[in-house]
């Protein structure tokens, strides 16, 4: 049965339910249906990825969540493996997607006019040229790693050229790329398509974008005007239309564990904010000797820690620590690196958690472990100067008290904070309603609404 109001729009949002990439994706939907209250957003992913998305208070009239299948074998239990989940996932698709389409079309009584899809989904190209309809997907990470992934055959060339190089060697692959190592580039780049399901998914999207009617990019324009241009040739209608979290920021961020009461206990840029994503576990070793640090480390710490403290933790770290730190399983984050006691973040260099130290002006360590990280995390210390890689590229005891106290205790610390402060003014310019990014949203919109 068709839904009783007449949309003179029907757009199909197919997003990818790993990782962080649904709430970007449903940001920028929110801020589309915002614009166009003539279009009907049917938004498609799994019934556990639906369920984080959406509450029963969202209200949202022109958005509306379909479940499709996983394609995980009953009683599956995740144990860390992302590569098996995505290979799962990705022999259901695109069957999974098609099917719930069909019931979306016949309960709005109106065939899709566009797809929206994370870039992830490289098959959403195929159904929006079987439809003879517009695809535009959304890339939520950055600038960089994107253009890394559409010059997959100069990576390759380059990496063959100095095959017995020393990982720390640097290598120029494109303009403006002459600070990136041979150990940043994403490992997935360069791994054979029939062993790993990632690789093979990122070589099928590159190939795929060109035919999309525009990119859109959780980023803006002036945090990296070498990517821009070079994306000019490569990509020509690639819309930086955030960041996000400045534009159209989570309405529903909570704080349950009172982590900004705790905040507002302690010294102006004296605490440490550890955060290593939603779905990064710490191998024991690297977990140990970050209980250490901050065991002997005098700074108070704030740690969104993955899993259950009181059952992970050593009991003598909670106990010996509970004046100085607070370990909580989850924190509002862009609240919290607002917030004038946050002096450091130790982070995955996740790309959402990188453009949050930007709209926080807080100095980052990173340890970055796959994907993008490795890219991003090389550009926060070697391009924008704005934090640093722990030492040796994994977390010891030592390695992180150097990192603390260089930050902390020296002007390099003060110069990373004003490094950041322009940064986010350059971002706060963009998303006036003259800014670049504005401009590139309205793009979108028109698109869109085609």
């Amino acid at each position: 049965m068709s839904e009783a109001r007449n949309y003179l729009k029907h757009i199909a949002v197919l997003a990818f339910p790993v990782a962080t990439h649904g709430p970007p994706l449903l940001s920028l939907v929110r801020r589309l249906s915002a614009s166009a209250s003539y279009a009907k957003f049917s938004f498609f992913s799994t019934k556990e990825s639906n369920s984080k998305l959406f509450s029963e208070e969202d209200g949202l009239e022109n958005i509306k969540p379909y479940n499709v299948n996983d394609g995980l074998p009953e009683n599956y239990s995740f144990a860390g493996n992302l590569d098996e989940v995505m290979d799962y996932f990705f022999k259901a698709t695109p069957g999974n997607f098609k099917q719930a389409m069909e019931v979306a079309v016949e309960e709005v009584g109106k065939d899709f006019t566009c797809i929206i899809s994370d870039a992830f989904l490289w098959f959403a190209a195929d159904l929006a040229r079987e439809s003879h309809i517009t695809w535009v997907p959304l890339w939520t990470s950055g600038s960089r790693s994107l253009l890394l992934v559409l010059e997959t055959d100069l990576v390759h060339q380059k990496m063959r050229s100095i095959i017995n190089e020393p990982e720390d060697r640097t290598i120029d692959i494109l303009p403006g790329f002459s600070e990136l190592r041979i150990s940043d580039i994403p490992k997935e780049l360069f791994t054979d398509v029939k062993e790993s399901q990632f690789s093979a998914m990122l070589c099928k999207m590159g190939l795929a974008l060109p035919q999309a009617a525009a990119v859109a990019s959780n980023s803006f324009e002036e945090l990296d005007p070498d990517a821009v241009n070079l994306f000019k040739s490569r990509l020509p209608k690639f819309l930086h239309i955030g960041p996000f979290v400045l534009t159209s920021p989570d309405p529903f961020t909570s704080d349950p564990h009172g982590c900004l009461e705790w905040l507002d206990k302690q010294k102006h840029e004296s605490v440490v904010y550890i955060s290593f994503g939603s779905v990064i576990t710490l191998p024991p070793q690297e977990l140990a000797e970050l209980v250490e640090a901050l065991k002997e480390c005098k700074l108070p710490f704030l740690w969104s820690f993955r899993g259950n403290p009181k059952e992970e933790l050593p009991e003598e770290f909670l106990e010996r620590t509970k004046e100085k730190g607070k370990v909580v399983s989850w924190t509002p984050q862009l609240r919290v690196l607002r917030h004038k006691a946050i002096g450091v973040f130790v982070t995955h260099c996740g790309w959402n958690s990188v453009l949050d130290s930007v709209a926080g002006c807080v100095p980052v360590i990173c340890r970055p472990f796959f994907g993008d990280q490795t890219v991003n995390s090389r550009t926060i210390e070697a391009v924008w100067g704005t934090g640093l890689e722990i030492e040796g590229g994994r977390i010891t005891k030592g390695g992180l008290m150097k990192a603390l106290s260089l930050i902390m205790s020296t002007d390099e610390g003060n110069k990373m904070r004003k490094k950041l402060q322009h940064l986010q003014g350059l971002a706060l310019d963009a998303v006036r309603s003259s800014g670049s990014s504005t401009k590139s949203f309205e793009t979108l919109v028109e698109v869109v609404a085609k």
